[in-house]
């Protein structure tokens, strides 16, 4: 696994990693350091006692009159019980192995073991003491000090040593140890706690700058006005002069668009004016095709205007009064046939985008649902996630047959002549819907007429 696989590509995942594992690092090797230390603490207390017991030892040591060494009454009382852990002897060199010549009770029949190197290792250092760890008669660990003297009448040299069972060490160490582990467990633990609650608070301005981007995307605000710190405020300005002409564009674009339209909009009203003072052959020519040019036009400027719209999306419209509006309109008109429409839509649901638009997309819809419905037409809003949401208008009328419906999204197409239109309405929808992101589907209904759903952008409430 690549180290940018485990990072990730968020900067407080990366920050709480580094810290977690220098952290861990940092105590692994603190509590390895700590207890090694103790360790060689505690040995090394453990040898200052070895120590003085020898040197006891050899101080108190005499020879009697046949030349035998003999011990001082020592009077630790662990030495007195066989096998207690606590041990010294007087031994005397048997060529190269070592005999004991005077042992503690404790030791019993057994004898203490040489250091490394025997005989030779002692001669080498005559006068010192020698520490090493060796095996007891009891198999336990035993910390031994042993150390090769004189004494005055032996002609011999003679080796003092005196041992104790290394066990309580042992266990002090691993109890230190362990202690030590969940201590620095638990400091562990409080340490990434930390450097979460300190990433947090370092990069909440990076958060609320998030936030605000948001807003101004979804139209919630025009411009960021957050106080930042030094570090983030030349981003924030940056993001606000990039906002100031993203808008400067559109505006310049929507101003485009308006002067296009009127000057071909002037030159064929001009046409249509002088066809119809001068009726003929040639008039009705000129009249029927400036009125195609005139809706192809408006075609082409309204789809402009939504591409415009759809590139800077920080407009939003509440659906539900959107909705009314146009429902209480298409009632009155078609009031002589009794149409009735019911619709539905839940509080805090707002379409991304202009009103305008919003209203020629739906009014289309519902338009065409009542001019072919019996009586009744059905339309109902809904969230789909986060950013998309559908509209669904049904009708009651004859429908539509599978096979004829891709037909209704062309330009000019109508399917029923006897219907007043130019045959763009759907057409319309389904661009402006495109222009948006979203789209128009067309299906059966419910209601046994046709059923449109509308994909739109979802605006946060």
């Amino acid at each position: 696994m690549k180290l940018r696989d485990l990072w990730g590509r968020s900067l407080a995942r990366r920050l709480v990693l580094l810290a977690a594992v220098w952290s861990l690092l940092v105590l692994v090797v603190s509590g390895l350091v700590q207890t090694a230390l103790f360790h060689q603490a505690s040995v090394t207390r453990f040898d200052d006692d070895l120590y003085a017991d020898a040197q006891s030892l050899f101080a108190g040591s005499s020879v009697d009159d046949q030349g035998q060494v003999v011990a001082p009454p020592l009077t630790d009382p662990a030495a007195t019980r066989a096998y207690s852990g606590t041990y010294w002897e007087i031994a005397e060199p048997a060529g190269a192995r070592l005999h004991a010549a005077v042992r503690s009770r404790s030791l019993w029949d057994s004898e203490l073991q040489p250091p490394p190197g025997g005989l030779a290792a002692l001669q080498a250092v005559p006068g010192k003491m020698i520490y090493y760890t060796t095996v007891g008669p009891a198999h336990e660990p035993l910390r031994t000090a042993a150390m090769l003297a004189t004494l005055p009448g032996h002609a011999a040299p003679v080796i003092f040593m005196t041992a104790e069972d290394l066990t309580p060490v042992e266990a002090s160490s691993k109890r230190f140890a362990l202690e030590t582990a969940v201590s620095l467990i638990v400091l562990g633990v409080g340490l990434i706690l930390v450097v979460l609650i300190q990433v947090r608070v370092g990069l909440g301005p990076l958060f609320a700058l998030q936030r605000e981007v948001a807003a101004v995307r979804t139209g919630k605000a025009d411009r960021l006005d957050g106080d930042y710190p030094a570090e983030v405020e030349p981003l924030a300005a940056e993001l606000n002069a990039l906002v100031a002409h993203d808008q400067e564009v559109v505006e310049r674009q929507r101003t485009h668009v308006g002067n296009l339209a009127h000057a071909l909009k002037t030159p064929l009203s001009v046409m249509l004016a002088e066809a119809e003072r001068h009726p003929g052959p040639l008039a009705e020519v000129v009249s029927r095709q400036a009125d195609a040019m005139r809706d192809h036009v408006d075609h082409h400027l309204r789809r402009a205007r939504a591409a415009a719209r759809s590139q800077a999306p920080r407009e939003r419209t509440a659906v539900a009064p959107v909705l009314e509006e146009l429902s209480h309109a298409l009632e009155r008109i078609f009031q002589d046939r009794a149409v009735t429409i019911d619709w539905r839509c839940p509080d805090g649901l707002y379409f991304q985008g202009e009103r305008q638009d919003l209203l020629e997309i739906l009014g289309n819809v519902l338009e065409n649902a009542c001019k072919y419905s019996t009586r009744r037409v059905k339309a109902e809003a809904k969230p789909m996630g986060s950013d998309r949401m559908n509209i669904v208008i049904e009708d009651d009328g004859p429908g539509l047959p599978s096979e004829r419906r891709a037909e209704v999204f062309k330009r000019g197409e109508r399917l029923d002549e006897n219907e007043p239109g130019s045959g763009l309405g759907l057409s319309i929808v389904d661009e402006l819907a495109r222009a948006y992101g979203g789209g128009a589907a067309l299906s059966d209904s419910t209601l046994g007429g046709l059923r449109v759903v509308l994909d739109l952008p979802r605006a946060e409430s």
